[in-house]
């Protein structure tokens, strides 16, 4: 049975390659799949389904029960949709970055149906992560713009990965920086927290204190945007517990203000936000202002700090060009600068480099580990699995229980 792996960037023509496979327009490498019946497992294809539901009311995913795919989980999205195209009795599997999303024990436990399957029908992954090839592959390839290049194993196709660092000038210096007079940004004293008496937190105590830098680890419900909420001011939970946000108990007549203008904060829905034609210096100046967009005529000292970042990203020649038109990759860093450009006393980023492939996640990566080195930016990392190359000071660990995840704390020595 051949089994093959495709990796893929920003620049992959992947919808061509996908319409010529389910289309019977064979590409060379890929012969013994002529003739044959193929279907597609990807997260376009769950958003396909989830919008039939929420427009019309119509479930083909879920017509076994009566839960919707808006109340599902990724992981359990997934299940639906392989159970749905395994009844079509296809011959083959197109699977697009199956493992993203998902924690650690869903992708294993996706990753040994897979294995079940691969004995009767053939796999062909489309991963942006080399180190999320299935074990059984027998083919390996690159798709490179339309272009498919084949390598004899998944060690050549590895050491193929390209590994450019642009990172030369140091990180601008801030125009204006307020300085907090603590130690101790964030500290949680047997915090437990619970929705509508399912237990989410249990007994969460944890101190962030200035200039350390963190990872926030942990699976899919097991509360890490409870944990985040509440260090933003966003969740009511906080309210009556043992909770100190930049020095002040949670609840003691601090605003949500108050707690925000400390905080820089990026994830990747964030981009959605910026459809208009910000050119990337007024996207930069904006973060000084905390807008979605630039209202103000920037000074010429704004200007020349935003110039500074564009630089150090490698994005000179773009300076004068619109956000909209930056690769997934620059625009994941243009954001991290722009949550970065005030030297915010905490840096919160929210699963930053989800759906990014191996090169954009080692810049970002990159750029991350060098304002940690380089400024003293509490920095606070989050995401389902350690991130390769990312070298954090401390990770904390939430460990689902059924009377709600603990934390466990675990400090690395550094180089």
């Amino acid at each position: 049975m051949k089994h093959f792996a495709v990796r893929i960037d920003h620049q992959s023509q992947t919808k061509g390659l996908v319409a010529k496979l389910l289309g019977n327009n064979i590409p060379k490498g890929f012969e013994i799949l002529q003739n044959k019946s193929g279907a597609l497992f990807s997260v376009a294809e769950i958003a396909h389904y989830l919008d039939k539901e929420e427009r019309h009311g119509i479930k083909i995913l879920t017509t076994a029960h009566n839960q919707s795919l808006l109340s599902m989980s990724s992981g359990e999205r997934k299940k639906a949709l392989l159970q749905h195209l395994l009844c079509q009795k296809p011959d083959f599997l197109i699977l697009i970055n199956p493992f993203d999303h998902l924690d650690m024990e869903s992708q294993i436990d996706l990753k040994n149906r897979l294995s079940e399957l691969a004995k009767t029908i053939s796999i062909i992954q489309l991963a942006s992560r080399v180190d999320d090839i299935l074990e059984f592959t027998t083919d390996f390839f690159e798709l490179r713009d339309d272009r498919l290049i084949d390598y004899a194993n998944a060690e050549d196709l590895a050491t193929s990965l390209p590994q450019k660092e642009i990172f030369v000038a140091s990180i601008p210096h801030v125009i204006k920086k307020e300085i907090l007079d603590m130690t101790e940004f964030v500290r949680f004293q047997k915090v437990s927290v619970c929705f509508e008496g399912k237990k989410v937190l249990q007994n969460i105590s944890w101190s962030i204190k200035k200039g350390e830098f963190w990872q926030l680890v942990g699976p899919n419900g097991s509360g890490k945007s409870t944990l985040l909420n509440m260090i933003t001011g966003d969740s009511h939970k906080g309210f009556g517990q043992n909770l100190w946000l930049f020095g002040n108990l949670k609840g003691s007549g601090e605003s949500v203000w108050d707690i925000k203008k400390n905080i820089g904060y990026f994830t990747p829905s964030m981009t959605d936000k910026f459809r208009g034609h910000h050119t990337i210096e007024n996207m930069l100046i904006s973060g000084l202002h905390d807008s979605i967009g630039l209202y103000n005529t920037p000074s010429e000292a704004e200007k020349r700090q935003a110039l500074q970042w564009i630089d150090l990203l490698d994005l000179t020649e773009k300076k004068h060009g619109y956000f909209h038109e930056l690769s997934n990759g620059q625009k994941r860093l243009v954001m991290l600068a722009r949550a970065m450009v005030k030297h915010p006393p905490l840096l919160i980023l929210d699963e930053p480099t989800s759906n990014l492939d191996d090169a954009n996640a080692h810049l970002f990566v990159a750029l991350v580990n060098k304002i940690a080195k380089e400024t003293d930016t509490t920095i606070l990392f989050v995401s389902h699995k350690p991130e390769p190359g990312l070298k954090p000071l401390h990770t904390y660990q939430l460990i689902p229980s059924p009377n709600g995840s603990t934390g466990k704390t675990v400090t690395f020595k550094n180089d």
